[in-house]
């Protein structure tokens, strides 16, 4: 009798043990947060609760739609299927990515490039398939964020070559005063530009330009900022984005414009949990201190160059403000529904 007991109280106790972990285990949003592969993360706040609008990870000819993530807590995620595809932007063909949103007078906007615009060469370029000849920043609108999505200019936003930026990658980021701005580029250069009232076209600079050029140290690609204490922060991608080098960066100013001298690196591979990790964006819990990084990883093993997942971590700052490296994990972080915490 005694003997049995003890066996009873033994499993008992692993049956409650394995459910208290299994409690745990759910309080928080593991990571990937989301199946399927999916890269180029935008975090955003809407209406009380986080989105994240990804590239879908696949191959260019595959690239022809988008999905969004919403989620009230950070730790359920519900999907929402092809918001925007190439049904709707009829001058998109491939390798939609990126995508960007913002909230202005009770409409969504939806920034993102297509395409994979090159520079077209006299000798090669052929009007009949000019695919990579014509392409670059289009916007969509909707009075959703999830949609639907509808072409907002029937064209694209940015098509051509400014100070050798590939015209992919865009962010566009609200000051304090209001005024609407764009980052965007690839090919190691990054733009800036004063988005005018409507979002269709630019307010010129001072000196006349349309762009003026912002590329801090290491840039290549994948540009954000965000405001903490009244400090901008700017964050960029660098290394290969198909290899383990993929990392991220950022620097502090007291403006928009910078200069932004870079001050290291924050996120970058950690062969015991994920490698090629980079090209984010940074949340923050209205109302909090608490801020979290959204990026994307490569799983290990990789078997693909497009095997890249989303996932979200915590971002944490030094005293002097400065941002702490960013710790990668399987787990992810714990629920955090806005306006819990008063």
């Amino acid at each position: 009798m005694t003997s049995k007991f003890i066996v009873y109280i033994f499993l008992i106790g692993i049956l409650v043990s394995c459910s208290g972990t299994k409690m745990v285990n759910e309080k928080t949003s593991k990571n990937p947060i989301f199946t399927g592969w999916y890269a180029d993360p935008e975090g955003v706040v809407f209406n009380n609760e986080y989105w994240i609008y990804p590239t879908y990870s696949a191959t260019y000819g595959e690239q022809l739609f988008f999905d969004a993530f919403s989620s009230k807590d950070l730790v359920k995620w519900k999907k929402h299927s092809k918001i925007l595809d190439t049904t709707i932007i009829k001058w998109a063909r491939q390798a939609m990515w990126a995508p960007a949103a913002i909230e202005k007078n009770g409409k969504y906007y939806l920034f993102f490039s297509a395409n994979d615009v090159q520079r077209p060469s006299r000798d090669s370029w052929d009007p009949n398939n000019d695919i990579n000849h014509f392409g670059g920043i289009g916007i969509a609108i909707a009075d959703s964020p999830a949609g639907p999505f509808k072409d907002y200019l029937g064209k694209p936003l940015i098509s051509d070559f400014y100070n050798d930026a590939q015209p992919i990658d865009q962010f566009a980021f609200k000051d304090t005063d209001g005024t609407h701005y764009l980052f965007y580029g690839g090919w190691s250069h990054c733009n800036l530009g004063i988005l005018n009232d409507d979002f269709t076209g630019f307010v010129p600079w001072e000196s006349g330009e349309t762009f003026r050029e912002i590329t801090p140290e290491g840039y290549v690609e994948g540009p954000f900022m965000f405001i903490r204490n009244n400090i901008y922060y700017f964050m960029w991608s660098e290394g290969g984005w198909t290899n383990d080098s993929y990392k991220v960066a950022y620097a502090m100013a007291d403006k928009v414009t910078g200069p932004f001298k870079k001050i290291g690196t924050i996120l970058e591979m950690d062969k015991s949990i994920a490698t090629g990790a980079g090209h984010n964006s940074v949340l923050n819990t209205p109302g909090t201190d608490d801020w979290y990084m959204v990026y994307h990883r490569r799983p290990i093993p990789n078997e693909g160059r497009d095997h890249r997942v989303t996932c979200i971590d915590k971002l944490e700052f030094n005293h002097d403000g400065t941002i702490k490296n960013v710790k990668m994990t399987f787990e992810g972080v714990t629920a955090n529904k806005i306006g819990s915490k008063k």
